[in-house]
């Protein structure tokens, strides 16, 4: 039972580490149509302000933090 949960453990910090390493200051990210209905493209493209340890983002011209699960895929 314990080595099932350091496995998952493990697998958590893997997939966060994965995420983080995804997104730059800089780039440009796309939110899902799901999130932004009835705005085109160009209305849900933000560019990154800075991404934060716990792996999400802050955004230009945009308030809040923000997981990259939200936006497209790159």
């Amino acid at each position: 039972m314990l080595k099932v949960k350091l496995q998952r453990r493990r697998a958590k910090r893997t997939k966060r580490a994965s995420l983080r390493g995804q997104a730059t200051a800089g780039m440009r990210l796309t939110f899902r149509a799901e999130l932004m209905p009835g705005r085109d493209t160009d209305e849900r493209t933000y560019t990154v302000a800075c991404v934060l340890a716990s792996g999400r983002v802050e955004l230009v011209g945009l308030c809040g933090q923000h997981t990259l699960r939200e936006f497209e895929p790159v």
